[in-house]
């Protein structure tokens, strides 16, 4: 592929600018990865009034207004001073929209109820944007439903008709939200082709998600697994997933080596500079003594939010059982979002003193010394489109205990298989995670078999640079020469 070639990233977060989950991962890494291979990859996000984002300088780039639906809209584009993300970021401000306190919700959680208007607001002023350049982009690269009209709009709506010829790629990062909206809002859209009414309506509404798996290029999501997975759960799309499964690719979603890199990283107390069971024992040992427990056990741990996809509303009974029948272990949990969780495993505490603790909230620093420190990672997904954890655990040495879902079955082959990095099991059920417990603590027993997991999954490749070489494949596909 040619060095010339520009793919616009089209986003509703971006890390470190704004993030609320794996979405933004990609989205502020993938580029950067890109830049190496010849593809000069930009983002553009809303301008959300966010800590990160206040901060930057920027640089207008262009401005201008736009009907939406009854009355004027007016946006700039601005482009953020500096190189340290690895890739050119841009911002959309668009009065009224996004100058607020927070990405979906406000600072007490509840969720803005003008959604539709303002990623409608957001697609319509990119458009805008992208129609003034000289020279196009070649692909429009869009991510989850907050973009999912840009497909359809730019084949379908004669006031982007001079972009119909730019393929776009759309990634799936969670399927489980389509951002459907009523028909009483069509006001909002550019006017489009009547004949085409049927590529944005699924189950009687304004659809994003299926309007841009019908009308995208090129669909992909975030694992292999986690495509197959919805043709057959995806909230009532799943005849549609079959029926373009044709032009649907699944891509392993990476980490980012230079981030996550137990020789350099300064989160964590002992680097890897001698040999790996030091590192390993030297970061447990300042765990146990941060949460007072038992050193001669091994150590699960839990890094996440506190929601249900993600397995936690079984953490409190999972430790409660696993304790008060006296497993082998010591049990430490990091995550926030859910306050009955939160006073239910704080209650634990006093009565597993040495054997369990917890942090509510979420600290960055603790995050990685859990993952150097700990001896194993529990994530009882009920969802998990791809899941980062687990191969940030094993990047440090930390063997994933994991449901046999989405990314994870991609990522994680368990321990009685050849290639084994990991404990697998099938059901979010304490008993099938107990189970998994007396597996890895009859493996840990075994200190030299352990040992050789540790140092094994330490050399997997979960690297931006293979997932980046998967999407190059994709742009070289439909790129317009």
């Amino acid at each position: 592929m040619a060095k010339t070639t520009q793919v616009l990233h089209i986003s509703a977060e971006c890390y470190p600018a704004a993030k609320i989950g794996g979405l933004a991962d990609v989205v502020g890494s993938l580029p950067k990865y890109l830049g190496p291979l010849g593809v000069d990859s930009p983002v553009i996000i809303p301008k959300y009034h966010l800590p990160w984002i206040l901060k930057q300088s920027y640089k207008e780039v262009h401005r201008g207004t736009f009907q939406l639906g009854y009355y004027s809209q007016p946006y700039v584009i601005e482009k953020q001073k500096g190189t340290e993300l690895g890739f050119p970021l841009y911002v959309v401000d668009l009065p009224g929209k996004f100058d607020r306190p927070g990405i979906y919700a406000d600072p007490s959680g509840h969720h803005y109820g003008d959604e539709p208007e303002r990623y409608l607001a957001f697609q319509r002023a990119v458009l805008a944007w992208v129609q003034s350049w000289k020279k196009k982009p070649d692909i429009l690269h869009c991510h989850d439903h907050h973009t999912g009209l840009i497909p359809f709009m730019i084949r379908h709506s004669p006031d982007y008709a001079d972009l119909s010829v730019i393929p776009t790629v759309f990634t799936i990062h969670n399927g489980r939200y389509h951002g459907a909206f009523g028909w009483d809002r069509l006001h909002l859209l550019p006017f489009f082709d009547g004949a085409a009414r049927g590529l944005i309506d699924w189950g009687g509404a304004i659809n994003p998600l299926a309007a841009a798996i019908k009308t995208c290029w090129t669909l992909t999501t975030v694992s292999y697994n986690y495509l197959q997975e919805l043709k057959v759960d995806s909230n009532g799309l799943e005849w549609l997933y079959h029926e373009e499964s044709p032009k649907s690719v699944g891509i392993l979603n990476g980490i980012d080596n230079e981030v996550w890199d137990p020789a350099s990283d300064e989160r964590i107390s002992f680097q890897l500079k001698k040999s790996i069971p030091y590192f390993k024992r030297a970061n447990k040992k300042t765990l146990l003594q941060s949460f007072g427990l038992d050193k001669k056990l091994p150590l699960v741990a839990f890094i996440g939010r506190f929601a249900r996809e993600k397995g936690a509303d079984l953490l409190p009974d999972l430790i409660y059982q696993t304790l008060i029948n006296n497993f082998g272990v010591n049990l430490l949990v990091l995550g926030s979002g859910n306050p009955m969780l939160e006073d239910a495993l704080n209650g634990l505490k006093p009565l597993f003193p040495k054997r369990y603790n917890t942090y509510i909230g979420y600290s960055e620093d603790l995050a990685h010394q859990i993952y150097a420190g700990a001896d194993f990672l529990l994530m009882p997904s009920r969802v998990e489109p791809c899941g980062l954890n687990q191969m940030y655990a094993m990047r440090y040495g930390t063997l994933p205990i994991v449901r046999r879902t989405g990314g994870l079955v991609d990522s994680v082959t368990d321990i009685g298989d050849p290639g084994g990095c990991g404990i697998m099991f099938n059901h979010v059920l304490v008993g099938d995670i107990l189970h998994a417990f007396s597996r890895a603590i009859d493996l840990y027993s075994d200190k030299s078999a352990f040992q050789a997991f540790q140092e094994n999954v330490m050399q997997l490749d979960f690297s931006w640079q293979r997932s980046a070489q998967e999407y190059l494949k994709v742009y070289t596909s439909v790129k317009n020469d």
